[in-house]
């Protein structure tokens, strides 16, 4: 049959999302979404509601909202641009700064839609391969990058969880001649972060998301920083209602509630770092995480066979094949149950 698409759309194989598994006594490890529920305020939104308002588009640009998180940021509203989800923004971020004579770099290995919003837009792609065991970043990645566009530096990175040192972000930022998109979708899991780098630079963009932190993976809601350049540039290209009226109302009663989220924050770095521990217990090698899951890999170097010893149990983790990512395995921290019954099903293979 004939092809009526663009030879970039019949070149490509397409992100593959995270697996949503259906089966009995399920521990779902694998998409790092936060085990804890959002905000109790969210029930309050939804149970007070009038429905009378979904006959009335949304507000297009969610400037209540954007208010909120930028005044939280000491930033203005013109500052930020709010998205169905971080995808949506980077399918933005791709339509405004990549072509095939623009250029994309990235990181190997990091998030996988990156690569494919690139391929969309006919982008050729610099991959700067991040360095040993515990991933470090290169000292000549800018050099590697020079001819790039777009530079994305995903921190805490994924799927490895380690945080390229702040000051070394900084001088990416200020050393690159095109536009830095910083990814913080784990930055709140994180010892610090660069947000503050969006008001300093003017090439410098920083993408957040409530999709961890803030329990709302099933909202769809993320928004990105920067000068309002930038920001201006990137209204052109998103959707005319990109955001419903539900999504804006709850996002903003959720992220109000700064108690609950930090709260849940905590909980999770605590079963990291005991995750961490036992995870070493069973000779496991695992990366410094920063974020809400952790890389680990298993004494025998085998990430495929641990993936399948525990999905046979029904705790399901991701597993990433390949030559870098296919020894491991990446564990999203669950509640404390869950991260027993995941440890209990890898002793059986990797015992103590």
């Amino acid at each position: 049959m004939k092809s009526y698409f663009r030879p970039e759309i019949d070149a490509i194989a397409g992100y593959v999302p995270g697996e949503q598994p259906k089966m009995a006594d399920l521990v779902k490890l694998n998409t790092n979404e936060n085990p804890y529920p959002p905000s109790p305020k969210v029930a309050e939104v939804l149970k007070n509601f009038d429905i009378a308002r979904l006959r009335r588009y949304p507000d297009p640009t969610a400037d209540a909202l954007r208010d909120l998180l930028a005044a939280d940021l000491g930033l203005k509203r013109e500052n930020l641009i709010a998205g169905n989800g971080s995808d949506d923004l980077l399918t933005m971020v791709f339509r405004a700064f990549t072509a095939p004579d623009r250029p994309v770099a990235v990181f190997e290995p990091s998030y996988s839609l990156y690569p494919v919003l690139a391929a969309m837009q006919g982008a050729p792609v610099y991959r700067i391969a991040l360095e040993g065991k515990d991933f470090s970043y290169p000292a000549d990645a800018v050099r590697q990058a020079k001819d790039a566009n777009l530079l994305i530096l995903t921190r805490p990175n994924a799927p490895t969880g380690n945080c390229v040192p702040r000051e070394t972000a900084r001088r990416y930022c200020e050393e690159f001649d095109g536009i830095v998109l910083i990814d913080e979708a784990y930055a709140d899991f994180a010892a610090d972060h660069c947000a503050d780098f969006a008001g300093e630079f003017p090439n410098v963009l920083v993408m957040r998301t409530f999709s961890k932190s803030s329990s709302m993976a099933g909202v769809r809601l993320g928004y990105a920083f920067g000068h309002p350049a930038l920001i201006t540039g990137l209204m052109k290209l998103k959707d005319s209602y990109n955001l419903d009226t539900l999504s804006q109302e709850v996002a903003k009663a959720n992220y109000a509630d700064k108690s609950h989220r930090a709260d849940c924050v905590a909980k999770i770095i605590a079963e990291r770092e005991r995750l961490i521990r036992e995870l070493l217990l069973r000779r496991f090698t695992v990366v410094p995480s920063q974020a809400n899951f952790v890389f680990a890999v298993p004494p025998d170097g085998d990430g495929a066979g641990c993936f399948a010893h525990l999905r046979e149990h029904a705790v399901v983790v991701r597993y990433f094949p390949g030559k870098v990512t296919g020894h491991g395995v990446r564990i999203t921290v669950g509640t404390p149950a869950e991260n027993d019954r995941l440890l209990e099903v890898l002793t059986r293979k990797y015992p103590c």
